[in-house]
């Protein structure tokens, strides 16, 4: 949409809601649908091309409000993790379908998603030890675990640890700052040698210092045969899998138990919206599921997402993602997807042209890591006037010790020239700070 289009649909919303408040009265307070109402009322899938605005909004009428008082909620968030889940190509066990055993679920962040698989692989650990070993307390079982994670991990992996009273160990990374399989395996050999008990694996698809991505195919067999909970955090780079040339990067997904990327992230779903899949998920109910007499109703058992995250209440957060697939169809959003990975790729050869520069690590999707050929202090004498100009604005990481600028391009409406624009006011400030230097 333009300017003028957004306003006058958003006048068009009001006027809408203020319809429904004016006539609530005539409508039913409690829903006559049957569980799974919703889901033949829409495709199986997302659609191919965009659909008019004026289809989506009819569908409002057709489709949510016969689900009243919140069968809509859960119906539509359970299609709609389908839909997103075979844009993805995820393999069947983590689809809901109609019979599945498996799901996805919308949580807040990808933080509130590593949470819920660590704790739920917690609870699952500790129940089949205890099966075999009724005389274990789980005070005892939990003091023993241990979680893994890469040292490229973001810190709310780490932190979903200390949140679950868990120890959590970093793996080291390859030249490229990624796990492979044998620097797991020899962690674990020497845990277990010393009565821990490894229980967890975070593998990391699009880490957030360079956007490296873990050896899945390597470290899934690995966690399968040793019974590790493996949980796929790809919060950033997860987006681009819909397309069929990044797919690639999710080979291994199939060893996964667990698997999150948020759609609000470069899925151009507004905030919040991180997208959680699980293989089974009684895995998740069984940790999280309680039933007091005021939260049992007569259809609880085809659907509750109340037992598959933190707090008991959820908003409808599965209408933007309909909204959102509908009105860009998949096409559309794989356009997206590739107009950003071009625009990172067109400032990559800018920095590559200028000798002063290096690039630090890969440039895969729409992240560029560089810096100023030189010391660490050279380059964060750079990024300090960078951000102090506020021209543009850049997060610094460390890459093997170096200091290192990120470029990140993440707006929907970024075109060649910002990307153009940014690297004159960078080349210039640069060429200014080396100037002041002694010869």
């Amino acid at each position: 949409m333009d300017a003028a289009e957004f306003r006058r649909r958003g006048k068009e919303m009001v006027d809408y809601v203020a319809d429904y408040l004016e006539n609530i009265e005539k409508r039913q307070v409690y829903p006559d649908v049957e569980p799974g109402y919703l889901r033949s009322l829409i495709p199986e899938e997302a659609p191919e091309e965009a659909e008019s605005y004026e289809d989506v909004f009819k569908d409002i009428e057709r489709v949510i409000m016969p689900g009243a008082a919140s069968p809509a909620c859960t119906e539509l968030e359970t299609v709609m993790l389908d839909w997103l889940g075979k844009m993805l190509k995820l393999p069947e066990d983590f689809l809901a379908g109609t019979e599945g055993r498996g799901g996805g679920v919308i949580q807040g962040t990808a933080s509130e998603a590593t949470l819920i698989a660590l704790l739920a692989a917690r609870s699952k650990i500790v129940k089949l030890i205890q099966a075999d070993h009724p005389d274990r307390s789980e005070t005892h079982i939990i003091s023993k675990l241990v979680a893994y994670s890469s040292d490229q991990a973001h810190s709310s992996v780490e932190r979903a640890g200390l949140i679950g009273g868990l120890r959590m160990k970093k793996i080291p990374t390859d030249n490229k700052f990624s796990v492979r399989g044998d620097a797991l395996q020899k962690v674990l050999e020497e845990d277990r040698a010393t009565g821990l008990i490894p229980f967890f694996f975070c593998a990391t698809l699009g880490t957030t210092p360079s956007c490296a991505f873990d050896c899945v195919t390597e470290l899934g067999p690995i966690c399968n045969a040793e019974k590790i909970w493996m949980h796929i955090d790809a919060a950033y780079a997860g987006s681009a899998f819909i397309c069929p040339e990044f797919r690639p990067l999710l080979n291994g997904i199939e060893f996964a138990d667990s698997f999150n990327f948020n759609p609000h992230k470069w899925l151009l779903v507004n905030f919040d919206c991180s997208a959680m899949w699980v293989k089974n998920r009684s895995d998740i109910i069984g940790a999280f599921k309680m039933e007091p007499l005021y939260l049992k109703h007569d259809h609880q058992e085809s659907g509750n997402h109340s037992h598959w995250q933190i707090p008991l209440g959820r908003r409808f957060r599965s209408l933007k993602i309909w909204f959102v697939f509908r009105m860009y169809g998949l096409k559309g959003l794989q356009a997206y997807i590739r107009k950003h990975v071009g625009l990172a790729k067109e400032f990559e050869s800018l920095v590559r042209a200028d000798q002063r520069f290096e690039i630090s690590a890969d440039v895969v999707l729409g992240l560029v890591c560089f810096r100023l050929k030189g010391s660490n202090e050279l380059n964060e004498t750079l990024l300090k006037r960078i951000n102090n100009a506020r021209k543009i604005h850049l997060v610094p990481c460390q890459l093997a010790g170096k200091f290192v600028l990120r470029f990140a391009v993440c707006a929907r409406t970024t075109e060649s020239r910002h990307v153009q624009e940014a690297w004159c006011h960078i080349s210039h400030l640069a060429s200014e700070l080396l100037q002041e230097l002694p010869h």
